[in-house]
């Protein structure tokens, strides 16, 4: 888009000016409200404020015109007496609007902490321990006694979002990003690509059911290419993602469109046409199957850490996994546990907030079973959703019993 105002912005001054000077001076009105326009979109282009007037020159600005344009909900307060009696006077707020801490319509997330998060706290101590002597760099290390390449992780990491829907420059930030910070970069379903591994931040290699960048042409796993690509040095942790919060039971869709030459080559698909996700794995149809494929993950990465993602739903299917689990005598190195609050852009609209177990209920729920089956110990849990302060992390600790 910026290149293209450059261009028609150019030609179009070019052209009015032209006309002004040979043709008639009655042009000159249209130079000059088109000189304004190119140099108001030159300026978007360098400044750093708002992305979108940046990618999109002048037209951007059509954004903040439609907000000013939208309904708005204003809250008023009434000024009391003493007694309780309201006072003519009333002062007006600040104006809320949708996805501005608006009150009105829900643009994005959950429903289910609208309502509840000033009301979650956590207690205090007045005699607290002394901030110099706590661990300033907690890690967890991931690997039970089928791991020859045990993980020592980060305990916040960034989740899973794939390239594809987020930009090269986005994927290559963040993993630029890990690497300062010492912490793990989440592939998502979308493949392992050049951008996750540019910068030598550490990966955790998710695999979803389209198995995208170790797949063959039918769409089966490819043992071969998941050997290949899963011993980089950089890849730390493979995650199999079984279901997804607000999305399970429903494939990743990538419109043709947007699968470009270069997504398809990282994906291992056709260039140009619709690629749907299965709602289910083809490379294993039962819990005992999982649990094999998860051994045959490990096995093919040389020993690293594997595990799997799901958000809870029937409590029966996570139990018959877990049992699965001890018949074979075979663990995941990790659990993760996503909320059905819907953290992904992807999910339908019907889904979100209203599929799979919330949160801290499947915390909870996967921590006790696995304690009450006396494996907890080979299985780390990691929570996903909605989890972005220091306190949502206590909160997620706080529900498996830590």
């Amino acid at each position: 888009m910026r290149k293209l105002f450059v261009i028609v912005s150019t030609l179009l001054l070019l052209c009015t000016l032209l006309f002004s000077i040979y043709l008639s001076p009655n042009w000159y009105p249209f130079f000059f409200v088109l000189l304004f326009l190119t140099l108001m979109g030159y300026y978007d282009m360098v400044q750093k404020r708002h992305s979108i007037m940046r990618i999109y020159p002048v037209f951007g600005r059509l954004r903040y015109f439609m907000e000013e344009m939208r309904p708005k909900v204003y809250q008023y307060f009434v000024e009391s007496d003493t007694d309780g009696r309201p006072i003519n006077r009333i002062d007006r707020s600040t104006v809320y609007q949708r996805a501005k801490n608006e009150t009105d319509t829900m643009p994005f997330g959950t429903q289910m902490d609208v309502y509840s998060e000033g009301y979650e706290w956590m207690c205090h101590s007045i005699a607290p321990k002394d901030f110099h002597s706590l661990d300033q760099n907690p890690r967890v290390v991931f690997g039970n006694k089928d791991c020859t390449q045990p993980y020592s992780a980060s305990i916040f990491n960034i989740s899973a979002m794939s390239y594809g829907s987020l930009s090269s420059n986005a994927v290559e930030a963040m993993n630029a990003g890990v690497k300062i910070g010492g912490f793990a970069h989440n592939t998502g379903e979308g493949g392992l690509s050049p951008f996750h591994l540019k910068h030598g931040g550490d990966i955790i290699w998710q695999i979803g059911t389209g198995y995208f960048g170790c797949r063959d042409e039918a769409g089966k796993f490819s043992p071969e290419l998941f050997a290949e690509k899963s011993k980089h040095p950089h890849v730390k942790m493979i995650e199999l993602k079984i279901s997804q919060g607000a999305k399970p039971g429903h494939g990743g869709i990538l419109p043709a469109t947007k699968n470009t030459p270069e997504i398809a080559a990282i994906r291992h698909i056709v260039p140009y046409t619709d690629v749907v996700s299965p709602p289910f794995h083809s490379a294993f149809n039962t819990p005992r199957e999982m649990v094999l494929f998860i051994r045959q993950l490990r096995e093919l990465s040389g020993g690293k850490p594997v595990g799997f993602k799901l958000c809870i739903g029937h409590k029966s299917e996570f139990i018959a996994i877990c049992k699965a689990m001890i018949d074979l005598d075979t663990y995941p190195d990790f659990i993760t546990v996503d909320g059905g609050e819907g953290g992904t852009g992807a999910a339908p609209q019907e889904f979100s907030n209203y599929v799979g177990a919330p949160l801290l209920d499947g915390l909870a729920f996967v921590h006790n079973i696995l304690r009450g089956l006396d494996i907890r110990k080979h299985i780390r849990i990691i929570a996903s959703g909605k989890m972005v302060t220091g306190f949502h992390m206590i909160r997620a600790m706080a529900a498996q019993g830590r």
